[in-house]
């Protein structure tokens, strides 16, 4: 078989392969002075992790962050020394060695054995795998008991103007249209895929950023810096002609203003965590088991429906 050719399975031949992930090393490589231009969502990533460890009272010796790109989580942390101070050593890696990473890795293939992490962090690394449930289950693993995950990823609302004007663009003036903008994972179905991986209390945020740029093109370009540009396995081959751009600026412009000027440009981030199960962690009571009726709590009379 030509090697060159897109293979649509991963190895096990059951899961799809969706992204083309020696592509995205390869961008990321090419991107990594380019992404401090463009950090803007990591950064707000990265902070909401900070605040969110500040508020657990515990200690991790040994936590792994996984996309380090620009490094912003490890300067947040050591600008938060209350934070820091329930770290005992961070591990930062990367799939682009160009991102300096203590450690190159795939998160699709982790190297850490079973019970060898307390904590792993991650923001805006996930939403490129292609097994997210066996990427959980290999975190679950390599984290200790009442071990934490956050872990942060671009939601189903994101890009939703560029994908549909670029849609109807291509489909106006070619007469048919390919897959430009990934398809991103919904809240509701993190949750579940938490649970099935074997982490307690799965807890799922989700947070809207509708960011102001003067022409859409500034927003490609943000995009290229980010590496956040088309990694589909099943990417159109043909690119997008100078028509084409210029017809979906136009419905862009059209579509999607934004009240402050130029346009709009939607990025949801969905931040997911949960502990790996430990004694010590509260479990729900069996149905029945309650000591106190509802209507008593709530000081009301029970009656039939």
């Amino acid at each position: 078989m030509d090697s060159r050719i897109p293979t649509p399975y991963l190895n096990d031949m059951t899961t799809p392969r969706l992204f083309d992930r020696q592509l995205l090393r390869h961008r990321l490589d090419r991107t990594a002075g380019d992404f401090a231009t463009a950090n803007f969502l990591k950064r707000r990533s990265a902070e909401d992790m900070i605040d969110t460890l500040a508020a657990i009272n515990r200690r991790f010796d040994v936590a792994l962050e996984i996309g380090r790109r620009d490094g912003r989580f490890a300067e947040l942390l050591a600008e938060t020394p209350e934070v820091a101070a329930k770290i005992g050593y961070l591990i930062e890696s990367d799939l682009s060695a160009r991102h300096h990473p203590a450690v190159v890795l795939d998160e699709e293939a982790l190297p850490f054995g079973d019970d060898t992490l307390d904590l792993v962090v991650s923001s805006l690394a996930f939403h490129t795998t292609n097994d997210l449930p066996g990427v959980l289950v290999q975190l679950r693993r390599a984290l200790r008991p009442d071990g934490l995950l956050i872990a942060s990823q671009f939601g189903g609302e994101t890009l939703h103007e560029l994908r549909r004007v670029l849609m109807e663009a291509e489909l106006e003036i070619r007469g048919g249209t390919g897959a430009r903008v990934a398809p991103f994972a919904e809240g509701p179905d993190c949750v579940d895929l938490l649970r099935r991986a074997g982490f307690n209390m799965p807890v799922v945020d989700t947070d809207k950023v509708v960011v102001s740029y003067a022409h859409p093109l500034n927003l490609l370009r943000d995009l290229r810096a980010m590496g956040e540009t088309n990694i589909l396995f099943d990417r159109p081959r043909k690119g997008l002609s100078r028509a084409i751009l210029s017809r979906a600026f136009e419905l862009y412009a059209e579509r999607y203003p934004h009240p402050e000027g130029g346009v709009r440009a939607t990025f949801e981030i969905i931040t997911l965590s949960g502990w790996t199960p430990h004694e010590s962690q509260q479990k729900p009571l069996r149905p029945g088991s309650a000591k106190v009726r509802l209507a008593d709590a709530l000081g009301v009379k029970e009656g039939k429906l």
